[in-house]
């Protein structure tokens, strides 16, 4: 819609032309305009609906202001009209027919009722030019189409934002609730059901909240439309989908929980099979590390043999509520139950094989020292002096008492040091002392 030129002296027969080609031309956008704010979706959507909250009351003030765009066309049609019929007269106006297309033209010949423009007046930003208490209003036809550019503007942002928001959010909407019963009724057959699983109850509330997001949306559009910061543009702005966005991310990580619990279902024998032979070779270690405490005790003496626990029942009797839940198909609850089996039987293997090692350290002490004891003895015999007598007794010292049951550990190993210093000491090299580095030739080792 364009503007008229403003007020002036009384005009000329080419001005009145030009001027009435010029109203012409605004005429016919002018109506084009109107026609298609009338055939507009949005318009039809908002004039059958059941509209609430901001829509409603905005859809009030449109409607009047529509109502009013109409009549200010109908009266712009008639001054325009009949200054045609004035112009058309005579070929060449005379003084009074100007005087009088000039009225018309640049004065203010439109006249509206009070009680019609006040309606609309909530339309806009600015009110018109009479108030509640004002009988009528006069425009100039310049100023008539400002106010019908203001009216245009105000009643099309309306329409343009409504239509928006449904073109956009109720598609989309039921769209996610399509995927949120499918997922419902995959969550249904793998046991994750409200009051029963977290996942189960996120789903129950996604479904309230989308029904309610729906309901919402039809019915007030504009509370969920976003203007365009610093746009004075008709429809400048986009549909909020906040809350959409949010269920449907909400929505997202319920579909991974119930596919960790699908992975469960498929590979739940395979992971029970594996936790019994967890716990199994657990068992087994442990009853080792008894017998060889057991062992200990009879071969080691004055030796500290800590104490071997027996298998905890408690994994045992988990264990076998997961073969209970995997029997009766309850995924959701089997799925972190083997979580927590998995690295509990992990931690009592490792716990095991630990008490296993340390049952067996005093063994493992001797077995060094009997390899010590011989690997010296073999080195004797390479430099010819197996029949030394000093070696030959401390070496039998040494090897009775290694080789005898108890085992007292402590004296053995300094029989061992003794023999293996008399060993240094008649080869020709520096004694070794326990705690302190070894010579050359022990540091090459004994087999050298």
């Amino acid at each position: 819609m364009a503007d008229t030129d403003p007020a002036g002296p009384v005009m000329d027969r080419d001005e009145v032309d030009r001027a009435l080609a010029r109203l012409g031309q605004e005429h016919e956008a002018i109506e084009t305009s109107l026609l298609a704010l009338q055939d507009h979706a949005g318009r039809r959507l908002l004039e059958g609906a059941r509209l609430t909250g901001v829509t409603a009351g905005r859809w009030t003030s449109t409607e009047a202001a529509i109502t009013l765009l109409w009549t200010y066309f109908d009266a712009y049609t008639d001054v325009l009209r009949t200054a045609r019929e004035i112009r058309a007269r005579r070929r060449w106006s005379s003084r009074e027919d100007l005087a009088e297309l000039t009225e018309l033209l640049r004065g203010e010949p439109v006249t509206v009722a009070g009680s019609a423009a006040a309606a609309a007046n909530a339309a806009t930003p600015h009110g018109g030019q009479a108030g509640p208490g004002v009988l009528g209003e006069r425009w100039s036809l310049s100023a008539l189409v400002d106010r019908m550019n203001e009216l245009y503007a105000a009643s099309l942002d309306m329409v343009v934002a409504a239509d928006a928001v449904w073109s956009a959010l109720p598609a989309r909407i039921d769209l996610l609730s399509a995927e949120l019963q499918r997922t419902s009724r995959l969550a249904h057959s793998v046991g994750v059901r409200p009051g029963e699983h977290p996942a189960g109850d996120d789903l129950e509330r996604i479904t309230r909240t989308l029904k309610k997001l729906r309901e919402q949306v039809v019915s007030d559009p504009l509370a969920f439309w976003k203007p365009a910061e610093g746009s004075s543009a008709p429809g400048g702005g986009k549909p909020d989908t906040t809350v959409y966005d949010r269920e449907a991310r909400a929505l997202e990580d319920v579909r991974r929980e119930i596919d960790a619990v699908l992975a469960v279902r498929q590979d739940a024998e395979k992971r029970i099979v594996r936790l019994r032979d967890v716990l199994s070779r657990a068992d087994r270690t442990l009853a080792e590390a008894r017998t060889a405490r057991g062992e200990v005790l009879a071969k080691i003496a004055a030796t500290e043999v800590p104490v071997v626990s027996g298998p905890p029942t408690a994994l045992q009797e988990q264990l076998s509520t997961a073969a209970e839940y995997r029997r009766h198909a309850q995924w959701h609850r089997l799925s972190p139950l083997l979580e927590s089996l998995e690295q509990k039987a992990e931690d009592e293997l490792l716990r095991a094989r630990e008490s296993l090692t340390a049952v067996t350290a005093p063994l493992a002490v001797r077995a060094e020292l009997r390899g010590r004891l011989d690997a010296y003895k073999a080195k004797v015999s390479r430099h010819g002096l197996a029949e030394d007598s000093l070696l030959v007794e401390r070496y039998e010292k040494a090897r009775r008492m290694l080789w005898s049951a108890p085992c007292d550990l402590r004296a053995a190993e300094q029989a061992v040091l003794r023999y293996q210093q008399a060993v240094v000491e008649l080869l020709g090299a520096a004694p070794g002392v326990p705690g302190q580095g070894a010579g050359p030739d022990e540091r090459r080792g004994p087999g050298t």
